[in-house]
């Protein structure tokens, strides 16, 4: 028995989320739903009630401010049949439990998958505890009692995808790549496959990865690590800055699974000894997602990284992405300016890519010519002229910003200034009427002055060609579907450098640890910035050679904002915890 919107609509009702006039428009609506939607196939595919109650708008009749949306109706659920209410992390599940105990169409059809085994009874999640025929029928199946709980249906029907999709193929996978021979039968001609069907064109491969991207995709992962171990290969996803263990998989599979991502690439399989590095380009939910791949030789194989440049977290609005008001009025007086130099600092990992994408895209228009010199490309955008540098044929940062001059362009975007011949066309282009945009790795905005006259600028040209430099880092984001508050220790306050008078305490906000945040109690990451203007006053120091950490000192005196204050701010704003500011920034 499916859950039709009837039946999700009288809970909704029974639990007084929705008044009665709610009900009969919604079980007016139900009778509109196209035949082809309401048929048995139809049910089995998808969530049709979860689908059609959300698509409503309903808001709660409890609390008005509040929709009805997936989490409330399976909460709705649950409560009236008096079941626990669980979420599913997939990471989590037992995959020897779930194929012992139930095939993959019997768990689909009646929308059940085993959780765990407590106190000998089979944990069961299930969407629909009405269904006594299922459940009765299960309990036959499992050979033991059942503890039913309730989750969503469009949560279990995901969990079934990815746990029959990339474990399932995996395990397929195996069977097929490990070829037997039967010793009893001397004369028997077994077909081993060549490497090249077996890596490239597999079924179970194919699906393998399909599915561990999708996988990526939908847990906001940045990169992809498929490593191969002593026994087994690793997949490995980071999410929020932080590396989660994903999949073990057979060393057999690990091998087609790099041939099959390689391939993809474009990258020649053959060749295992040398790094390789190569370009996917896939589409989801109409939108094109760019993936740079990365294979290196390490002790038991071949490791692949892919990184992943979503065009929806690589160029958003410059408002997203941490800025406070002031901070993002100062920065878009830099990328307004006709001409000069702006450059970004930070380590690798910063977020340095992803504002200079959006900072382009905010400015770029059909009057103007932007070209990019990156290595490589982090991500194909149309409106930009973008060029990839290649040292083997002498296309260096300098060599293409040297032919770029003569292109005619408006803005310039420099992947990274790395030496005094980069260094001077970049001073050279900022003296001839363009906007550039660069990277520096120094470890906050000022020093950025020095790093260009060790690279042989002259200090009144670093004068009169910087518009302004910004030094920044990423810091996890709290979760705020379990935030929680704590005071800051005297130990803690002190490695802050913060000054608490005596009997007060600092409030501050941790994660505790939730489904939604994978229990790390940190769900997406926030911007911190260093912005340094280059004003008048900076100009007379820059010019007599004053030192950076007088500069810097100066420059704080004036009101600049440092890395650390930038990251106490988001701490007192409950954005992020004690931890983050300690990690990401130093005094």
């Amino acid at each position: 028995m499916y859950l039709t919107p009837d039946l999700v609509t009288s809970v909704l009702a029974r639990q007084q989320l929705l008044t009665e006039s709610q009900c009969q428009e919604v079980r007016i609506e139900a009778r509109k739903i196209p035949r082809h939607l309401r048929s048995p196939k139809a049910y089995e595919q998808r969530s049709v009630a979860y689908e059609f109650i959300i698509q409503q708008g309903l808001e709660s009749a409890s609390n008005g401010e509040k929709p009805i949306d997936e989490q409330v109706i399976a909460d709705a659920i649950a409560r009236d049949a008096g079941f626990e209410r669980v979420r599913i992390d997939t990471l989590k599940l037992d995959a020897d439990l779930i194929e012992s105990k139930t095939s993959r169409p019997f768990a689909r059809r009646h929308r059940m998958i085993p959780m765990e085994i407590v106190d000998g009874m089979l944990k069961v999640a299930c969407a629909n505890p009405y269904d006594l025929e299922a459940i009765d029928s299960f309990k036959r199946l499992a050979g033991r009692d059942l503890v039913i709980a309730v989750a969503s249906e469009p949560e279990i029907l995901k969990a079934l995808t990815e746990f029959y999709g990339l474990r399932q193929s995996v395990k397929k996978a195996e069977r097929d790549l490990t070829v037997g021979i039967d010793l009893g039968n001397l004369e028997q001609l077994v077909h081993m496959k060549n490497e090249a069907e077996i890596e490239s064109s597999d079924q179970h491969i194919v699906h393998a990865v399909e599915y561990m991207l999708q996988h990526a995709y939908d847990s906001r992962a940045s990169d992809i690590h498929v490593e191969p171990k002593r026994d087994d290969g690793l997949v490995r996803f980071r999410i929020d800055g932080v590396l989660h263990d994903i999949q073990r998989i057979p060393r057999v599979v690990h091998r087609a699974v790099v041939s099959r991502i390689k391939t993809m690439a474009r990258l020649d399989i053959a060749e295992k000894r040398k790094p390789q590095d190569g370009r996917i380009k896939t589409v989801r939910r109409d939108s094109e997602i760019e993936l740079r791949v990365s294979t290196l030789p390490v002790a038991f194989g071949e490791k692949v990284v892919l990184r992943i440049f979503d065009p929806g977290v690589l160029m958003q609005d410059l408002s997203g992405l941490g800025f406070y008001a002031e901070e993002l009025s100062l920065f878009a007086d830099f990328i307004s300016r006709p001409h000069g130099i702006i450059l970004l600092t930070g380590p690798t990992g910063s977020g340095k890519t992803t504002t200079l994408y959006s900072a382009l895209k905010s400015i770029a228009s059909t009057e103007q010519n932007v070209t990019t010199i990156e290595d490589p490309i982090e991500m194909v955008y149309d409106t930009f002229n973008q060029t990839a540098i290649n040292p083997k044929i002498d296309i260096t940062y300098a060599a293409a910003l040297r032919h770029i001059l003569r292109q005619d362009p408006d803005i310039i975007m420099v992947g990274e200034i790395r030496d005094s011949e980069t260094a001077r066309y970049a001073i050279q282009a900022a003296l001839t009427g363009h906007l550039v945009f660069s990277t520096l790795h120094t470890n906050d905005a000022s020093s950025s002055i020095s790093r260009l006259e060790d690279l042989g600028v002259e200090r009144f040209l670093v004068a009169s060609t910087l518009i302004g430099t910004m030094a920044q880092r990423l810091v996890r984001r709290i979760c705020q579907h379990c935030i929680t508050e704590r005071f800051l220790t005297a130990e803690e306050a002190e490695a802050l450098q913060l000054s608490v008078p005596r009997g007060k305490r600092i409030k501050v906000h941790e994660g505790a640890g939730c489904f939604e945040c994978r229990q790390t109690g940190y769900l997406g990451r926030s911007g911190i910035f260093e912005i340094l203007p280059i004003d008048e006053k900076v100009k007379e120091m820059i010019i007599a050679g004053t030192e950076v950490p007088k500069i810097k000192r100066e420059t704080t005196r004036a009101g600049m904002k440092t890395l650390r204050q930038a990251a106490l701010r988001k701490l007192a704003d409950g954005i992020t915890t004690f931890e983050e500011v300690v990690r990401v920034t130093a005094l």
